[in-house]
């Protein structure tokens, strides 16, 4: 795939994709702007335009994972995950920027993904 943003996560505390999850993911230069903001579908991968590569160009960028609100929809403790953020750059907007995230309400993996 070329281009683009692509984000698969799972909640490892409970076994299963991330469904439901809010990601946002946001252009940080030259002006602050949101290129994609919903919920991870069934199988906790984000469905939007980005993914594809619309609306990504070089720049940083900062993806913003609402743990929190996933556990306290999901009967769980939001009190200390609250918002994960996770900031890096894109050089060649060619390329493809998949992130995997692994979590549980205490801790994360993410990682720049093949």
């Amino acid at each position: 795939m070329a281009g683009g943003i692509s984000v698969h996560a799972v909640d490892v505390a409970n076994g299963r994709p991330a469904q439901g999850l809010r990601v946002e993911i946001w252009r940080m230069t030259p002006d602050r702007t949101l290129v994609a903001d919903g919920p991870l579908g069934a199988d906790g991968t984000l469905s939007s335009p980005v993914v594809q590569g619309d609306g990504v160009t070089a720049g940083d960028y900062e993806v913003l994972f609402h743990i929190g609100a996933f556990f306290s929809a999901h009967g769980g403790n939001a009190t200390f995950l609250t918002i994960v953020p996770f900031r890096f750059g894109i050089q060649n907007a060619e390329e493809h920027f998949h992130l995997p995230l692994k979590f549980t309400p205490w801790g994360y993996s993410l990682f720049r993904g093949a």
